[in-house]
């Protein structure tokens, strides 16, 4: 009763407006000063100073400056060009190209918020004057967006690692097989969905040697994440370091761009400023509630109580499922990870479940909490660029097949747990 009316009182707190970082460390320390008095305070400052002197969260900013460099490039126009010319003959059309360029600029992201954003304001004026149904726009940049946490690199992946004390090298690498499969049954249903309306939409021929020519502009972010990626598997980068190399090969298509100046890197630093403090501040609340939550046993009782109940491992999945369905509907995705994640994690391990394999679980269920209402953070993105100015409804329609698919492949994953933990084992 105590730990739901925490957490209760934690989720009112968010709901009223109050900081996400605030409200954890509220509760964190009222919890605490109630369990230990007033000795418990000094107990969170070593806790502050030891996260804020991780070395590992460098790789943060990092990443996020990576994303930055690459938006404001003009790489991702040009990207969205590209893969138009090879996957737009297909049934649907631009919307392949939706999700395809989803999943390529979230190698190099980390971000689904600006995963979806970038494409979204590329495609979504061609898409509109092409006569491509909104609803159905808007459902793919929501849904191909939330790639942006599960392929790698992933902020959501360094901060479970964080919190879990756990390799994040092995969930990068861990995130590669279902980022790919995932865009691929998105494309599935925009085929069979293009198919079954009738409405095939498909771009006009370009010819095989202009295709290739536009090869070229893929360049950079395949290029970008050959190098983090390729450093973090065989051994030759720390996360923080392999984020590092990203950054100065970001830096160098920027220059090869023309649009390396002054005013560009400003721009990026501060908005890469403004997002680390935000994501870092969050992450020191969440180890201060870690701390109350180790001292006064709540971890350990919930994972007798749990196993109390007899649950297999598929059993807790499913209860997951729909713990993190519901509370997505209410929460953003980082407040949901870090607030739910200390609780949780020593209850699925406690059962036997692979902790990388859990990681990628979390971020699939941080994914399907970006596109299901009211708080669906890439369904209000998508909407405010739209062009036409309508109703969020037609977002929250468009992806909810995408939310679908998402449960279903995460039933997939649960059921064939190898597609997960294969590529790590190999590291």
């Amino acid at each position: 009763m105590v730990i739901g009316f925490a957490f209760l009182a934690m989720l009112g707190m968010m709901l009223v407006g109050m900081p996400i970082a605030v409200s954890m460390a509220v509760i964190g320390i009222v919890g605490g000063i109630a369990a230990y008095g007033a000795p418990f305070m000094d107990s969170i400052a070593p806790v502050v100073w030891g996260v804020q002197n991780e070395n590992l969260l460098t790789s943060i900013p990092l990443f996020v400056l990576l994303g930055e460099l690459l938006l404001r490039s003009g790489i991702a126009d040009r990207m969205y060009i590209a893969l138009s010319a090879w996957l737009g003959r297909l049934p649907g059309g631009l919307l392949h190209t939706n999700i395809g360029s989803c999943a390529l600029f979230a190698a190099t992201s980390g971000s689904s918020v600006a995963t979806a954003a970038t494409v979204g304001t590329v495609a979504l004026p061609s898409l509109q004057k092409r006569g491509y149904s909104m609803r159905s726009s808007l459902g793919s940049l929501a849904a191909g967006g939330t790639l942006g946490i599960l392929i790698p690199p992933s902020v959501n992946m360094i901060v479970y690692g964080s919190l879990t004390n756990n390799s994040i090298g092995q969930l990068f690498i861990a995130g590669i097989i279902p980022g790919l499969l995932l865009t691929g049954l998105f494309m599935v249903w925009i085929y069979i969905q293009a198919v079954m309306s009738g409405d095939v939409k498909r771009e006009a021929h370009v010819p095989l040697g202009e295709r290739l020519r536009a090869l070229v502009h893929l360049v950079p972010p395949m290029v970008v994440f050959g190098i983090v990626m390729g450093s973090l598997y065989f051994g030759i980068a720390t996360a923080a370091e392999s984020a590092a190399l990203g950054v100065m090969a970001a830096l160098a298509f920027t220059w090869h761009s023309g649009r390396l100046n002054l005013e560009l890197l400003r721009t990026c630093f501060i908005s890469t400023a403004r997002i680390s403090g935000m994501i870092l501040l969050i992450i020191t609340a969440a180890f201060i509630l870690n701390l109350a939550i180790s001292l006064t046993g709540v971890a350990e009782a919930m994972t007798k109580w749990v196993a109390g109940l007899g649950l297999s491992k598929t059993g807790l999945i499913l209860a997951l499922i729909l713990f993190y369905l519901v509370l997505g509907m209410f929460m953003d995705v980082l407040s949901m990870q870090v607030a739910t994640i200390p609780i949780t994690y020593p209850i699925a391990v406690a059962l036997g479940i692979d902790p990388i394999w859990f990681g990628i679980f979390i971020v699939l269920m941080c994914e399907l909490g970006l596109i299901t209402p009211p708080v669906g953070m890439n369904l209000f993105v998508v909407h405010g660029i739209r062009p036409d100015k309508g109703d969020i409804k037609d977002a929250i329609w468009g992806a909810l097949p995408y939310a679908v698919i998402m449960i279903l492949f995460t039933l997939l994953l649960t059921a064939f747990p190898q597609i997960v933990t294969w590529l790590p084992s190999r590291m």
